[in-house]
């Protein structure tokens, strides 16, 4: 039964291995020398059946495989083998497939020899590459530089690189950005004020860099790369003032531009100066307690004044009792009736009749002279 069946598969390796030794002599007396002689081989019983996998490897480099698992095998080619878990040579690291049943997705190895570690690199070195791959890590959130030899799809050897390219490191975090996306980057409120500044005059105006997430994503090689040296995760980005980076980017002429048609504040007539929402680029925004606007006759425009703010008028405790993006027209008719509700919910505090006349507040009530 079994011991048969491997004294058979024994006697054909040992054809396979003498016609391959035939093959190769007669390669090398017609020719330039070969990478390995076969008289370099070990020859003779166990020895011949050892330097099987050699000759077999000469024959068919692209089947030398690595066991991955349990009778499982990745082929140099890139392909997967397999065979019973139960042959002895299932145990083996290396193997040469000599017959390989290519149907399905993996296939079936019907013959095979043992190719020890040692033969390998010694007769097969030629067809294995070093290669220094500088890769970002999704789940470390951070940049891995690592030395490997391959021998085709095979892995051989894996190490960590202490120094790498520093090029090649800032090229994968910035790659490892794009994947994960903008959101790896320490955005403070002023930032983001600052992005949505410029895409609010990119919608309006023109001329604009794209700061969208697709337009910073694409550019970052322009923007990003030149604070990001030295820089290998995510805890490293945190380091950015991102704010500055950005306004980096922009020319004089641009920023002063930004400072004067997109303003951060607006002062109001009770002398506050109150921060403009830009999160919808369509309908910038200012939240502001309607006493402080008693006196101002329309609403506040920026953009060159071609855009009105769009006002959200609060009570005194910051509630919001009207939204409107015309002023005039609030005073006109709509100020009545919520002077009416608010003067029941805070009688304390001044709602006047006219509130074109009256004086701007942040108090309670003005402060008389």
């Amino acid at each position: 039964g079994g011991a048969h069946a491997d004294e058979r598969v024994r006697e054909r390796l040992l054809a396979e291995a003498a016609q391959l030794r035939r093959s190769l002599a007669s390669a090398a007396a017609s020719s330039a020398p070969a990478a390995a002689s076969p008289g370099s081989l070990r020859s003779g019983g166990a020895d011949e059946l050892a330097a099987c996998g050699v000759l077999l490897g000469f024959a068919y480099p692209d089947r030398i495989g690595r066991r991955r698992g349990a009778g499982k095998y990745t082929l140099s080619v890139g392909r997967g083998a397999s065979m019973p878990e139960g042959q002895p040579l299932a145990q083996e690291e290396f193997v040469v497939a000599a017959e390989l049943d290519d149907q399905g997705l993996e296939g079936r190895i019907q013959l095979a020899a043992a190719l020890a570690e040692d033969d390998l690199e010694r007769h097969f070195s030629d067809l294995m590459k070093e290669e220094e791959l500088v890769r970002w890590d999704p789940e470390a959130e951070a940049v891995r530089a690592r030395s490997v030899r391959r021998l085709g799809a095979i892995l051989l050897r894996e190490r960590p690189v202490a120094k790498p390219d520093p090029a090649l490191v800032t090229a994968a975090l910035l790659e490892g950005i794009r994947a994960a996306g903008l959101g790896l980057l320490p955005w403070s409120r002023s930032a983001r004020q600052l992005r949505e500044r410029v895409l609010f005059l990119g919608r309006h105006a023109g001329g604009w860099p794209d700061w969208t997430d697709e337009g910073l994503l694409a550019t970052l090689e322009e923007w990003l790369a030149p604070y990001a040296e030295g820089m290998r995760s995510r805890s490293d980005l945190q380091r950015l003032n991102l704010t500055q980076v950005l306004e980096a980017s922009l020319s004089w002429e641009r920023r002063s531009e930004l400072e004067r048609e997109a303003p951060t504040h607006v002062a109001v007539p009770s002398g506050s100066r109150i921060p403009v929402d830009y999160s919808d680029p369509d309908a910038p925004a200012l939240a502001v307690r309607l006493q402080e606007m008693f006196g101002l006759p329309d609403t506040p425009r920026i953009a060159g004044n071609r855009i009105p703010l769009t006002l959200h008028l609060l009570s005194p405790a910051q509630r919001p009792v009207q939204v409107t993006r015309d002023l005039a027209s609030f005073w006109r008719n709509a100020y009545f009736e919520v002077r009416k509700d608010l003067k029941g919910r805070y009688p304390k505090h001044f709602w006047p009749d006219d509130p074109l006349q009256a004086p701007a507040t942040r108090r309670v009530r003005p402060q008389t002279t």
